[in-house]
């Protein structure tokens, strides 16, 4: 299934196809891909199929559904009412849960069908997308790659063509990184603008959930469904929620792309650097500006993060390592645990130093009106990589990847990752955008006018 969101739910509302259609053909392709990819945790098929139903009546009914019929799924720490939520754990994976997550409750009263729980990295702590419990997640780009995480199964039923809409989470990367390495595109918005109401925590304070889809039009319109105030949900913001559609067409003539070589554009392979290099080229041809810009204290944003995830992380799980610590992965296990160890000195100073930062920041941000970098330094490696091989020399893979995203997940700048390229051995490469707070509207804008320009949104692997 390669027809966007808005193509199927244009066909579905002027009853071209039923929902239920649409449905059946993706919980087909679903079950033909699961046991190479292990893209989901759970298949619903007769959750789908009532929701499909639904559809069907509301639409006879007269209603208007922006989402008519369109199939999407989860990153399994999203709760779906009567269902587990197993956040990749064995841990959690006999707790049903009794409500369903504000983001998923606003899709499906869009009219989007929901057809499964996706596959993450144990408890969203990581970017490779390997699972001890549920199995690897595996790039259908080629499948002795890692697909990026830790929404891997976001990435992966996208890239597969079984869904146009996936829900993912993002805490260092976890929306951006699948979406560079699968070649789709992914939105972490800025930090309050989507509910995170019904979902495990990572980080309390650095968690964002965002859409995940083909192109940055389905991305738009995901998103406006996606974005408002919930009560349930404290951080959420109770600013306006612009028409994110309607602002795609406007022209990015004279918009300021900012570029920082150092850090970003400084190590990268060739590739992916001549990638990068060539989609500003397209988006200066459109007439963006480029404009040379420095972020300062990134390497003590890196090491904020690292004092406050921990910490957060391991304050959710508390309970859980009480009483369950041997059902655990051994990689996570670890982490959790030494997450307990953390002083609340550090903790505190981490928090001033992220205040310091955003308002350094932006004042970067008030010359440009986005940030490109690329998404990640590398194609995708294969499972068991340890380090990346770059011009100035191995670095950690972990280093290599989160360097580029994870200082944003401590601002709550909006990101957005799109396709711009492959590599000679047909590999995706991924851009980043980032930009000032709210500005999602912006970031799309120049996104979806790349697109319409290019079409390396539109590669699929060649799964069959």
């Amino acid at each position: 299934m390669t027809s966007t969101c808005l193509e199927i739910a244009a066909s579905v509302q002027t009853r071209n196809r039923s929902a239920r259609e649409v449905a059946a053909e993706a919980l087909a392709r679903a079950d033909r891909f699961q046991e190479r990819y292990r893209a989901f945790i759970k298949i619903t098929r007769e959750l789908a199929r009532d929701q499909a139903l639904k559809v069907d009546e509301r639409i006879q009914r007269g209603e208007k559904l922006p989402l008519a019929g369109v199939p999407f799924a989860v990153k399994d720490l999203f709760h779906v009412a009567g269902l587990p939520s197993t956040y990749g754990s064995k841990v959690f994976a006999d707790i049903v849960q009794p409500v369903t997550a504000t983001a998923v409750q606003r899709l499906i009263d869009a009219g989007a069908v929901l057809i499964g729980k996706l596959n993450l990295h144990e408890c969203a702590f990581g970017f490779t997308g390997e699972n001890p419990h549920f199995g690897d997640c595996r790039n259908p780009w080629d499948p002795e790659r890692i697909p990026g995480g830790s929404s891997s199964g976001s990435g992966v039923a996208l890239a597969l063509g079984i869904c146009p809409l996936t829900l993912g989470s993002d805490t260092g990367g976890s929306i951006r990184l699948p979406a560079a390495l699968c070649n789709v595109t992914g939105l972490k918005p800025t930090y309050g603008r989507v509910s995170r109401n019904g979902g495990f925590p990572l980080s309390w304070t650095m968690d964002h959930v965002g859409p995940m889809t083909r192109t940055a039009a389905d991305a738009a319109l995901a998103l406006r469904i996606l974005a408002g105030h919930d009560r349930a949900d404290e951080s959420s913001s109770r600013r306006a929620v612009p028409d994110y559609p309607a602002e795609l067409t406007a022209r990015i003539r004279g918009m300021k792309i900012g570029v920082m070589h150092q850090w970003f554009l400084e190590s990268l392979d060739p590739e992916v650097a001549a990638a990068v290099t060539q989609a500003l080229g397209q988006l200066k041809s459109l007439g963006a500006v480029q404009v040379e810009v420095h972020l300062p204290f990134l390497e003590e944003a890196m090491g904020a993060h690292r004092a406050i995830i921990f910490p957060e992380a391991s304050a959710f799980h508390q309970p859980y390592l009480e009483t369950s610590a041997a059902l655990y992965g051994d990689e996570i296990r670890p982490l959790l645990l030494g997450g307990q160890f953390l002083s609340a000195v550090n903790y505190l100073q981490a928090l001033r130093v992220r205040r310091m930062i955003r308002r350094e920041w932006a004042k970067v941000f008030d010359g440009i009106d986005a940030l490109l970098t690329p998404t990640s330094p590398i194609a995708t490696p294969k499972f068991g990589t340890q380090t990346a091989s770059l011009p100035t020399g191995e670095k950690p893979l972990v280093r290599a990847f989160l360097d580029l995203t994870l200082p944003f997940n401590l601002s709550g700048h909006p990101a957005l990752a799109i396709p711009c390229g492959v590599t000679k051995s047909g590999l995706p490469i991924g851009m980043q955008l980032v930009g000032k707070p709210w500005s999602e509207g912006t970031l799309l804008r120049i996104a979806h006018q790349y697109q319409q320009e290019t079409d390396w949104h539109n590669r699929v692997p060649a799964t069959g």
